[in-house]
């Protein structure tokens, strides 16, 4: 058992690692082309890599059965989450757009509990709350400065359709392929957002450079194929709302990155952040340990 939660807490803090390391990706990326070309293309080749890797395993796919549940999760999990997403970061400031995506986690512990049936104690709520407080503290300078009510828009009806995404996936576990899911929902969406930003943006718009390619090869790497088939094996394995708490770290280790990379000031209130964050992940994985009498058979 120890060593089971072992390997979940390594592939959990292996996916925020790279999830924090893609927010100063993109925002230096998205700079160099249209939001849903770059989007589209990188969710366009994520899916289709998953699903090179796993073409032995097509017999799982069941299309004629299952497509309406892959065009759902692709319309949440990439038409809308990915779309949204990238468009709102060429309105507000990655560290502050990312606070408003992570409000995410509460919203995903509040519809678990709603729609799934999962535990909802006083102490999960307080971690809930006490881990968007640290989001909100790491990103206060960013708060003060910068708003748009655009970018502020985006950011939060990309954590709403985010969670609906994840809520649906998990709901649909098992009777659908995790690993095809990520396939075909990311192929699928990436296809819709290339055709939308075809007729909305210029493809000549797209400065083919060093950063944006790397941007683009990252994403279509490691940020999807390799960071969602963690992330819905997790999800899908254990409470929503667990995991969903530890990407609480997500934008806390992307301004470290900031500090230590691109020379931004380690501050106060980026450590006192990070320590709200850490007690949050405590409350939401807190247990009340048996006493004698209930602990005997």
């Amino acid at each position: 058992m120890g060593r089971l939660v072992t390997k979940s807490t390594a592939a959990l803090l292996f996916l925020v690692l790279i999830w924090g390391v893609s927010w100063p990706i993109y925002k230096s990326s998205v700079a160099y082309a249209p939001p849903l070309l770059f989007s589209g293309m990188r969710a366009l080749l994520g899916g289709c890599l998953v699903a090179l890797f796993i073409f032995r395993m097509r017999k799982k796919l069941k299309w004629r059965k299952n497509w309406p549940k892959y065009c759902i999760s692709a319309f949440f999990n990439t038409i809308l989450f990915f779309g949204l997403h990238t468009m709102g970061l060429n309105h507000l400031p990655g560290g502050l757009f990312s606070v408003l995506v992570y409000f995410q986690p509460v919203l995903l512990g509040i519809f678990a509990w709603i729609w799934l049936g999962e535990n909802m104690s006083f102490i999960k709520v307080m971690g809930l709350v006490t881990g968007f407080i640290g989001i909100i503290v790491v990103s206060l300078d960013g708060l003060t400065t910068h708003i748009s009510v655009v970018g502020v828009v985006l950011g939060l009806l990309t954590a709403l359709f985010w969670t609906l995404g994840v809520i649906y996936v998990k709901k649909v576990s098992h009777e659908v392929d995790a690993y095809w899911m990520v396939a075909m929902q990311f192929a699928i969406g990436g296809m819709v957002l290339l055709i939308a930003g075809s007729f909305t943006e210029s493809w000549s718009a797209i400065e083919w450079n060093g950063m944006y390619l790397f941007g683009l090869i990252f994403g279509g790497t490691v940020g999807i194929p390799v960071a969602y088939v963690v992330y819905y094996s997790l999800i899908n394995a254990g409470e929503a709302s667990k995991v969903g708490v530890f990407t609480f770290l997500v934008p806390v280790i992307s301004v470290f990155i900031s500090t230590f990379f691109l020379g931004e000031p380690l501050t106060y209130k980026l450590v006192a952040g990070l320590v709200l964050v850490v007690i949050s992940i405590y409350f939401v994985n807190y247990r009340k340990p048996l006493n004698k009498k209930q602990s005997l058979p």
